[in-house]
């Protein structure tokens, strides 16, 4: 008699399909086909690993892996008693012939600015490289709906009216206890306000500084294409400063006349950058001498894999600093919850800004977040994120490696973007409107500066799945290699 077989009802999987040694991975693969070609549907729920496992006569132990890797891959997300249910499905797979490169600057061939920006991060994609975005799927959904619950059940009636323009008491005093534990900051509660992220806090103080007499504030090159946007709409100009690395040139900064400039220090974009302790003091020097403005955006501070943190400049010269932040990075940018130290001589005046612009925030999210804060659940979303991220950025540099061999790493310690630079006989942006009627989405590093510099592309890891990142990655390298 025949060996009996091992199976189970649910899509009639068949354990003794499974090589030997690689259950799990079997396990994974099936599930990936099963979610996408729509057996198991976003929404849908996969079984109890006990009741998996009984059914297909396999350790525990074999389902949990499998499940995990789903997880990380973003296809599945845990939800406590609710189970293990599906929130997205694998791209589909790429055609076998892949449409040959649209001629160089077709796209993107003009010069850039706010339409070419806005097309680019608008224009759809299957794979999406976009920097700035976390790992969404990731996003705390069953501690932010018990944190949420909890709030509504102790909230007075009164609290549902207009709330502080400064933002929620609670929050300013979760915000300035998370920055003291986290960036060594110290400020009182009546120091923070609370704004629609760091996009918001430089509209806003664009609009005060311009107010003030201010008509310069420096930036880095390159630098942020977005937060110069915000800067220039409020009426101001943006002379570029070069980085190298070890930051900002604060000799070049010297030498422009602004009295103002606007920092990416802890983890610079686009470049991933750590600003130098010489430079850090030669900062503050400046600063002093010329009673100037440190804008500082602490931009993916939290996010460090390969490296110790570094101090925030708020918490080294706070007199000359305005210092921004926001979870972005750290929940989602739905959210839209950032926070803002400014210097006793704009604070005043910022609360102003934001009052006129929208009365405050929403009370309700801010309420939520500053039990999340408090509760510690922030801080374990955030070692969370950490080792998922760090996962995904592994997978990436060695993606680069295989298939764009020639390409320079540059920000790989923290963060969750890396850039590559290269060299080639057409622009970044033609890479990046070729890569784009393939079906991928990159920023070409160009957009970033207003000065010349080698190409190079800005790619996002965090949002991907590890399978988008290996095909996206190995259609990037056939692009190139068509360009050339």
């Amino acid at each position: 008699m025949g060996r009996a077989a091992h199976g189970a009802d649910f899509l009639q999987l068949r354990i003794d399909d499974a090589p030997s040694g690689g259950r799990a991975d079997w396990l994974a693969r099936q599930l990936r086909l099963a979610i996408a070609d729509g057996r198991l549907p976003v929404g849908s729920r996969l079984p109890a690993t006990r009741v998996l496992a009984g059914e297909l006569r396999v350790s525990r132990g074999v389902i949990t892996e499998a499940y995990q890797r789903l997880g990380e891959d973003g296809h599945v997300v845990g939800r406590g008693r609710n189970g293990t249910v599906v929130v997205a499905a694998p791209a589909k797979a790429r055609p076998a012939a892949s449409p040959p490169p649209p001629p160089p600057g077709a796209l993107f061939g003009t010069p850039p600015g706010t339409d070419i920006f806005d097309a680019l991060r608008d224009a759809p994609a299957r794979i999406d490289f976009s920097p700035g975005v976390p790992d969404l799927t990731a996003f705390p959904r069953t501690a932010w709906l018990r944190a949420e619950r909890t709030v509504l059940r102790e909230l007075s009636a009164s609290a549902f009216g207009y709330g502080d323009p400064r933002g929620a008491p609670a929050l300013r005093i979760a915000v300035a206890d998370w920055l003291a534990r986290n960036r060594g900051i110290r400020a009182a509660p009546g120091d923070v306000v609370i704004a629609a992220g760091t996009a918001q806090t430089l509209t806003l103080l664009g609009r005060v500084l311009h107010d003030d007499g201010l008509r310069t504030v420096a930036v880095e090159d390159p630098g942020s294409l977005g937060a110069r946007q915000h800067l220039r709409n409020g009426g101001l100009d943006t002379p570029p400063v070069p980085v190298d690395a070890d930051g900002i040139r604060v000799d070049q900064l010297r030498a422009t006349d602004a009295s103002a400039v606007l920092l990416t220090p802890a983890h610079q974009f686009p470049t991933g950058v750590v600003l130098g302790g010489e430079r850090r003091r030669d900062l503050m020097r400046w600063a002093t001498e010329r009673d100037g403005l440190i804008i500082e955006d602490d931009y993916d501070a939290e996010h460090r894999y390969d490296r110790a943190p570094v101090p925030a400049l708020r918490s080294l010269l706070a007199e000359h600093v305005c210092y921004a932040g926001s979870v972005s990075k750290l929940l989602a940018p739905a959210l839209r919850i950032g926070w803002v130290f400014a210097p006793p001589k704009y604070r005043d005046a910022l609360v102003a800004a934001k009052r006129f612009a929208d009365l405050g925030n929403a009370v309700l999210p801010q309420l939520v977040l500053a039990r999340l804060m408090e509760s510690g659940a922030l801080e374990r979303q955030l070692r969370l994120l950490r080792g998922r991220h760090r996962r995904r950025r592994d997978a990436m540099i060695a993606a680069v490696g295989t298939h764009l061999p020639h390409a320079v790493v540059h920000g790989a310690a923290a963060g969750l973007h890396l850039t590559i630079t290269f060299d080639a006989g057409f622009s970044d942006t033609d890479l990046a409107a070729a890569a784009l009627a393939r079906g991928v989405k990159v920023q070409p590093l160009s957009w970033h500066s207003q000065r010349p510099h080698r190409p190079g592309l800005v790619l996002g890891y965090a949002a991907p799945t590890a399978t988008d990142i290996a095909e996206g990655m190995e259609t990037l390298g056939e692009t190139l290699r068509h360009l050339r």
